[in-house]
This record gives C-alpha cells, structure tokens and sequence, in this order.
C-alpha cells in the first residue's frame, strides 16, 4: 500500500495480518507503524539505533520475559527497523534508520501533495471571486 492510498481511505479487499488480536495491513507502512505505536518497542529501538545489543542484554531492562523481548524485537524486525546477527550463542540487534526515514518521508510527501492541492484550489477561488 502506497501513501496515496493511505490518505484516501481504507482498501477493504486487502489480505490481512493479525497481531495480538490487532489487524494490521500487508503494507510496509502499516508494519512500521504497527511496530512503533508500542513504547517498549519504541524503547528497544531507541537503544539499537545507537549501538546495537543482544536480546539478553534488551531483555534485562525490561519487567517482562526474556520471550516477551525477543516478540516485540520479531516485530520490530518484521517491519525492517532492526536487523539480528547472530554473534555465538548472541543475537545483535541493530536499528535500521533507513526504513524509517523512507516511511516518514513518504507519509510526508503524500500529506505534502495533499496540501498543495488544496492550496491550489484556495487561490483559483480567491482569483475568480476578485
């Protein structure tokens, strides 16, 4: 699902994915956003962007268990923000800026053309009524 679609409405025939009882999209959008809309995941991604750490080292700064930590870190890796690599017995879980600068960017820029428009039609308004 392009950003296009995003601002026009909701594409009911669309395949469906369910997280935690949550519907979600196929759309990489929709992944991104799925993934960022929970705080520990937030958290986790805010810590990997900087350096990249092991699940176990992620898992110890959290009140959940250890499978808690590595679900919200499958997610955030489902949706291309973090990468794993296995080091021994560790896996390293590394931030993806790039997925979501290219996400934000592509919100803006369909919100963007939007608003253009709109402005556009504003002032052919504006100049018919003078």
């Amino acid at each position: 699902m392009g950003w296009g679609n995003a601002v026009k409405g909701c594409d009911h025939g669309r395949s469906r994915l369910t997280y935690n009882h949550m519907v979600v999209g196929e759309g990489s959008e929709d992944r991104v956003f799925h993934a960022l809309a929970d705080a520990t995941r937030r958290d986790i991604l805010a810590r990997v962007f900087g350096a990249g750490m092991s699940v176990s080292a992620l898992a110890r700064l959290y009140p959940m268990s250890f499978a808690a930590v590595q679900k919200h870190v499958a997610v955030l890796e489902q949706a291309g923000l973090v990468t794993k690599e296995r080091r021994g017995r560790e896996q390293i879980v590394h931030g993806v800026p790039d997925t979501l600068r290219g996400t934000v960017d592509g919100l803006m820029n369909a919100y963007e053309q939007i608003w253009r428009q709109r402005a556009g039609r504003i002032a052919r308004i504006l100049e018919e009524q003078s």
